[in-house]
């Protein structure tokens, strides 16, 4: 049995699922190919210049980025490259045919779904594990389809209502996630100016803030708000999504959303700094009974006549 046979071997499961995962297959296949790379003791551009490629080239199908997966042929230069056992490179050449199955969220315009965005959906579809901070919204995977209709609305005034209702539509289908028998763990801390700031109407909040509570409420789920008088400087300005991933050899990825773009992070000094500053969140939050009582408290401001 060669060195790489037993991490390979821990990749099979992959092969059998039901549902297609081709951010998670992509960013697999990079990872074990720079594995075996690295056991050959080649540099990336070592590698990159015996197989033809430019070093970004390479670089991106390591990382498992962009839309596609590398073509076959391609993996198999690298494959051959290495010296590669048959064994490990049946299993990962299948895994590289499968990352080719495109998931439900990438049948929907391009328009909608930018790289990047797409990207996010796929790391969500994979992870094990998501923790998120919001300042702003309700966070996406726990927002009502009204509640959805107004952010989308908010943010894009002039957009024609089949453009919200596709919009609506995808958001939607991103929630179901928490509903799958093999669903992650969510952990997301709010701050409490979400939870006052009316979006769509006061009867939207109501709902939006019951769902919430029904939410929190599954075994999965873990929901902590913070305070309007808590102060806490290491709190990050803009919203944080940090992603774990279970039994693969995959990097911890944070992902840090801007008006029209978002920037993914994927070196470990860089998300472990994020971590430290989430868990200090959630320490100055309310603690999970507390917070479920806060929202009770907020969503009965809005049942009360205004």
């Amino acid at each position: 049995m060669s060195a790489e046979s037993p991490r390979i071997s821990r990749l099979e499961p992959y092969l059998h699922r039901t549902e297609p995962a081709p951010t998670l297959l992509k960013m697999v296949v990079g990872v074990q190919l720079a594995g075996i790379r690295e056991d050959c003791g080649l540099s990336q551009d070592q590698a990159a210049r015996a197989v033809g490629f430019s070093p970004a080239k390479l670089s991106r199908i390591e990382a498992g980025k962009g839309r596609r997966p590398p073509t076959e042929a391609d993996v198999r230069a690298l494959l051959e490259l290495y010296r590669a056992d048959d064994y490990a490179a049946s299993v990962l050449l299948q895994l590289l045919r499968r990352a080719g199955e495109p998931g439900w969220w990438q049948r929907y315009d391009k328009r909608l779904m930018p790289e990047w965005f797409d990207r996010l959906v796929g790391l969500q579809e994979a992870a094990t594990a998501i923790r998120t901070f919001e300042l702003q919204y309700v966070p996406g995977l726990l927002q009502t389809e009204d509640y959805t209709r107004a952010v989308v609305e908010r943010g894009l005034p002039s957009a024609p209502d089949r453009e919200v209702r596709r919009r609506v539509e995808l958001r939607m289908r991103r929630r179901e996630l928490l509903h799958r028998p093999d669903a992650p763990r969510l952990w997301a801390i709010v701050d409490e100016s979400v939870l006052l700031r009316v979006l769509g109407s006061r009867e939207v909040m109501r709902e939006q803030l019951e769902h919430l509570e029904e939410m929190a409420r599954l075994p999965h789920v873990t929901v902590q708000i913070v305070p309007l008088d808590v102060t806490n400087a290491s709190a990050p300005a803009i919203p944080v999504t940090y992603l774990r991933f279970g039994g693969v050899d995959l990097p911890d990825v944070v992902y840090l959303e801007h008006l029209r773009s978002a920037a993914f992070l994927e070196d470990q000094d860089e998300t472990e700094e994020y971590r430290i500053a989430l868990d200090r969140l959630g320490d100055e939050a309310l603690n999970p009974r507390e917070s479920l009582q806060r929202l009770r408290e907020t969503k009965a401001r809005y049942s009360a006549a205004p």
